[in-house]
């Protein structure tokens, strides 16, 4: 069974490029394969892992409800599954699925269903999913995945980052999944972790409210790389951050968890 690990944060915070290189870790530690999830309407991450998707699953599900089966031959489920399956993208060691833009109006319960029911099948064929959400997780909480071993609130080390990764955390409380493990990677720290307030209930609140799981150093290279659209592959090995990231993951998935399923 693949271990699903999903990545929060708001926009600027560096999310998606430390999701990048969270799949660029697991591919050199563990080998891969890796499935990569763009479940950010923004879809960023194919840039990151230099890749153009071949397709976004927003439009596939959208041209099934609007208009059935592009083949009067195939039901609706088997033109769904083809759709997708034609919207994945290959890449040196991983495959790249774009959610795409969210729901418009009309019900997507049916879809929905039928697009968890088919990465529920998809998953096992990889030793890590790797979900890149939006800080609303829009995704997440219409069930597309009904369980995630880590999710990783990536959140700049700020008073405001703190703020905000204590609203994800509380938000990831009450989707309606199974979320094992819940912790932030204080991303660009420069300095001490972020004292602040929780503006719910005037109470004090530090990093120590949820679990961080490291610090990503701020590195000029990584950077400008994601200014200039440089991969995650164009990094140097001993890029600070990237280093930072597989360290971050060597103690989560080797010293703590999941030490069953995979070895580093």
């Amino acid at each position: 069974m693949a271990t699903t690990i999903a990545i929060s944060g708001k926009g600027g915070s560096g999310k998606t490029t430390v999701a990048a290189m969270i799949i660029r870790s697991l591919l050199e530690q563990a080998g891969g394969p890796v499935l990569a999830v763009d479940a950010d309407p923004n879809s960023c991450l194919g840039l990151m892992m230099g890749v153009e998707p071949a397709g976004v699953v927003a439009e596939v599900r959208e041209k099934i409800i609007e208009k059935g089966p592009s083949n009067p031959g195939m039901d609706r489920v088997r033109s769904f599954e083809y759709g997708i399956q034609q919207a994945i993208t290959e890449g040196a060691g991983f495959d790249l699925l774009t959610m795409g833009r969210p729901e418009g109006p009309g019900c997507y319960c049916a879809a929905n269903n039928l697009l968890r029911k088919f990465l529920d099948e998809l998953s096992p064929a990889y030793e890590f999913v790797v979900i890149d959400n939006e800080a609303g997780m829009e995704h997440l909480s219409r069930r597309t995945n009904n369980n995630v071993d880590l999710l990783c609130i990536v959140a700049e080390a700020t008073a405001l980052g703190a703020i905000t990764a204590q609203r994800i955390f509380k938000l990831a409380k009450k989707l309606p999944i199974s979320v094992k493990e819940i912790g932030v990677i204080w991303n660009e720290n420069r300095g001490p972790l972020p004292v602040t307030r929780d503006s719910s209930d005037e109470q004090r609140a530090t990093s120590d409210d949820i679990q961080t799981f490291g610090c990503v150093p701020y590195d000029k290279a990584a950077f400008d790389a994601s200014m200039q659209g440089k991969t995650v592959f164009d990094l140097e090995n001993d890029s600070p951050a990237f280093l930072a990231v597989c360290k971050i993951f060597e103690d989560i998935l080797v010293l703590n968890r999941f030490t069953t399923n995979h070895e580093l």
